[in-house]
């Protein structure tokens, strides 16, 4: 991605808002074109990259229609993972739902003629270019477009301007979809790679609607064998039912956070559950100071030690772990670690009343934590909070075998004004002790949200580096610009040329990273109430490093 050659490769839908071209003295007065930056998704009808819009003298008297569009890609390798082109035509120049299509190409390849008939009015007219993938794209696989000319009925024809230093068009797999399998909502997800290189994806199934617990909800989780190119259906893994003779909506399960341990080849899935809360009410406010489930959340396990095909019944450590005083505990989200020792590590979060000291003038104060085992999963124990005001975490060892806390600050919340990013903190005693990062509140910018952090140990230009891969939406103000990033020095820096932005427009924007294998990253993120698969090759964010 880096490299000079890029350079002039020609586009990827990449944000940029606005590229204009004069189209002289006819009746076509300017084309311009607005590039939404998203992946190719296949389980998905609508991929609309490009957005036309045509400017046609206020004068006209002579009637002008679009009669084919050009499209050509760089090489035959991309397009081979279409299966259609699809162009929609609207003469009021936006966007719509009424959009008429204007043609189509059912077998694309390098070189795609679209011809059809759209008359154009005088003022704005638009026109739309939706990619459709095969079922199952090649997710490694890249579409360069070096050419889009439009041909009009006066035979004239107009070069629709590309940007000549973007990156190119990805592909994705929507994996789970808003309405699939009766569900409203996916949220919340958490993915890891077991050894035998199967791809374990979990997530919240939010039935009813895409509003936090309290409500119907349970943890789903979907498998892949083959690095995330197809996945089995989806799983229900943790669901408590009716417990206490309650509606399965007063015993919603959420926010897992999934931990590989590799000695054991056993997977953890951690989540809150709580019994009998109001729908009226979210868990964040109804859960109270105690232990048991009728009155505050509770912090649930569930594992599998075949690889994801069959799962345990929950298992609760809230009493090994919740301070009584505490008003909540729970996990993550996302994901968790096993350190090189064995350590076994969630991040976590609680809530603790503080009375009228509290920070930022609320009755409580959330901090960050930790949730270690040191003896596979038998017993547990819980560090103290990294920083007040800090809430969703992931956790990290960094080169020299301490762990890296890195969080979400809830100063940075819409009504409290765009904070200055990530609070990152560490600690060399498990959690009894911590120190703040050098990045901390300054390196990672963030619009308050959760985000992910995996590290690697990978040969780099022929030299074992200890690499960290980061992802959030990277926005000070909006969940937007969904980025994964890179640090080859253990956090203190992510350099701009450890970029690569994957998704633009407004979503959710939680996601997870996993490491598929050394040559790939995986990326399970949210759109609007889905979810989405994306594999990045470790060279595209780092360079060529052969």
């Amino acid at each position: 991605m880096k490299s000079a050659s890029l350079l002039l490769l020609f586009l990827y839908l990449s944000g940029c808002n606005r590229i204009s071209s004069s189209a002289g003295d006819g009746l076509v007065k300017d084309i311009s074109v607005d590039f939404r930056k998203i992946p190719v998704l296949a389980n998905k009808t609508d991929n609309e990259l490009i957005h036309i819009n045509i400017a046609v003298d206020s004068n006209m008297q002579n009637q002008l229609s679009v009669n084919e569009m050009e499209i050509f890609f760089n090489d035959k390798k991309g397009p081979a993972n279409l299966s259609a082109i699809r162009i929609f035509f609207n003469k009021n120049g936006t966007r719509s739902p009424d959009n008429i299509l204007f043609g189509k190409n059912d077998k694309p390849g390098k070189k795609n003629y679209i011809r059809g008939e759209a008359s154009l009015n005088a003022g704005n007219n638009s026109l739309m270019v939706s990619l459709i993938p095969l079922s199952y794209p090649d997710l490694t696989a890249k579409l360069y477009i070096s050419r889009i000319r439009i041909r009009f009925s006066d035979k004239s024809a107009r070069e629709v301007p590309l940007p000549h230093d973007s990156d190119p068009i990805r592909f994705g797999i929507v994996l789970r979809a808003a309405g699939q399998d009766n569900c409203n909502s996916y949220r919340i997800p958490g993915i890891i790679t077991t050894k035998s290189g199967t791809l374990i994806a979990v997530y919240d199934n939010r039935y009813a609607s895409s509003k936090d617990l309290q409500g119907d909800i349970d943890i789903g989780m979907s498998r892949s064998t083959d690095g995330g190119s197809s996945w089995e259906p989806m799983k229900v893994i943790m669901d408590m039912g009716e417990y206490g003779d309650r509606s399965q909506e007063l015993n919603g399960t959420g926010d897992p956070c999934i931990l590989y341990d590799d000695r054991t080849n056993t997977i953890l899935v951690a989540a809150l559950w709580m019994s009998g809360a109001s729908t009226d009410q979210m868990v964040w406010w109804a859960s109270k100071p105690g232990i048991d489930p009728d009155v505050t959340g509770q912090f649930l396990l569930v594992k599998s030690t075949d690889d994801g095909l069959t799962w345990s019944q929950p298992i609760n450590i809230t009493s090994q772990i919740k301070d009584p005083d505490w008003q909540l505990l729970l996990q993550g989200p996302g994901r968790g670690l096993t350190m090189k020792d064995g350590t076994l590590v969630f991040p976590a979060q609680f809530k603790a009343d503080i009375g009228t000291a509290a920070i930022d003038g609320g009755q409580f104060t959330c901090h960050s934590t930790i949730v270690c085992s040191r003896d596979g999963g038998n017993s547990w124990q819980i560090g103290t909070g990294a920083k007040s005001n800090t809430t969703e975490s992931q956790a990290v060892e960094l080169s020299d075998g301490t762990l890296m806390l890195n969080m979400r600050d809830d100063r940075n919340r819409k009504d409290k004004g765009p904070g200055n990013g990530r609070a990152v903190a560490i600690t060399s005693d498990f959690g009894k002790t911590w120190k703040v990062h050098p990045s901390s509140n300054s390196a990672l910018p963030e619009p308050n949200c959760m985000a992910s952090l995996i590290s690697a140990d990978l040969v780099i230009n022929g030299e074992k580096k200890h690499v960290l891969f980061f992802s959030n939406p990277d926005n000070k103000s909006s969940r937007t610009n969904i980025t994964v990033k890179a640090s080859l020095d253990d956090g203190i820096t992510w350099p701009e040329e450890y970029q690569v932005e994957l998704f633009e427009p407004d979503c959710y924007g939680y996601s997870c990273l996993t490491m598929i294998n050394e040559n790939y990253v995986g990326i399970l993120y949210e759109g609007v109430r889905e979810l989405y698969f994306q594999k990045i090759a470790v060279d595209d964010i780092l360079g060529d490093t052969n």
